[in-house]
């Protein structure tokens, strides 16, 4: 099947250059380009893009009010964030709005066919280290909450389920959340899978802020 991508950026040769790599691929197609963060919600409405290619610093609405905005109004379209810094607000902003990874603006050409692959297919495009690093650097931008024990939603979850949801949130693979816990490695994707389907989460990025903003995690 071919992945249809909407590229967002508010430079012009930088959309250029994307297209450029994508025409090259027999499995993608650049469907739509937009220079802010308005045009990219609504042509994520109008095209229903597989991909969202999302730039976050722009001029007036910027990536992560569109994302926002395409999460909510286009859930079938995944977002990828592309920032400068692996470990800034906007790449934290970013994946709490919904996105379902980011990629830095300096990676290769392979890295980037390959993170649009792996979102188109369902999968996040974070390291999960790297996501919980950016959830302790910028914790102190999530709600105050009433702590884990309180929140309904986690009333939803078995009590396995609750132990592979903190071993996610604490930044853990599957392979070793299943030598953690002595489960079998595809027990635990089932397991993930459940979380991801009870919590109404788009994905393994969106399971660790939901660990971090109910308190089931803390930052150290």
């Amino acid at each position: 099947m071919t992945i249809r991508v909407l590229l967002v950026d508010d430079e012009p040769l930088l959309r250029m250059a994307f297209t450029m790599v994508l025409d090259a691929q027999a499995d993608m197609e650049p469907v739509g380009e937009a220079g802010d963060g308005a045009e990219a919600a609504r042509l994520a409405g109008e095209l229903r893009p597989d991909v969202v290619l999302m730039d976050v610093r722009m001029p007036g609405t910027d990536g992560i009010e569109a994302t926002r905005r395409i999460v909510a109004g286009s859930p079938e379209s995944k977002v990828l964030i592309l920032t400068t810094f692996d470990l800034d607000e906007y790449a934290f902003a970013g994946l709490r709005a919904g996105a379902s990874g980011f990629l830095l603006k300096n990676a290769l050409p392979e890295e980037l066919l390959a993170a649009i692959r792996s979102v188109a297919a369902g999968d996040a495009v974070v390291a999960p280290r790297i996501t919980r690093l950016l959830l302790e650097n910028f914790a102190h931008q999530l709600p105050s909450g009433t702590g884990s024990d309180d929140d309904e939603r986690l009333g939803r979850l078995t009590t396995r389920e609750r132990e592979v949801l903190t071993e996610v949130g604490r930044g853990l693979s599957n392979t070793e959340i299943a030598a953690v816990l002595h489960l079998a490695e595809a027990t635990v994707k089932t397991h993930l899978n459940r979380i991801l389907v009870k919590l109404q989460l788009r994905d393994r990025v969106q399971a660790v802020v939901f660990a971090y903003e109910t308190r089931l995690v803390r930052p150290r």
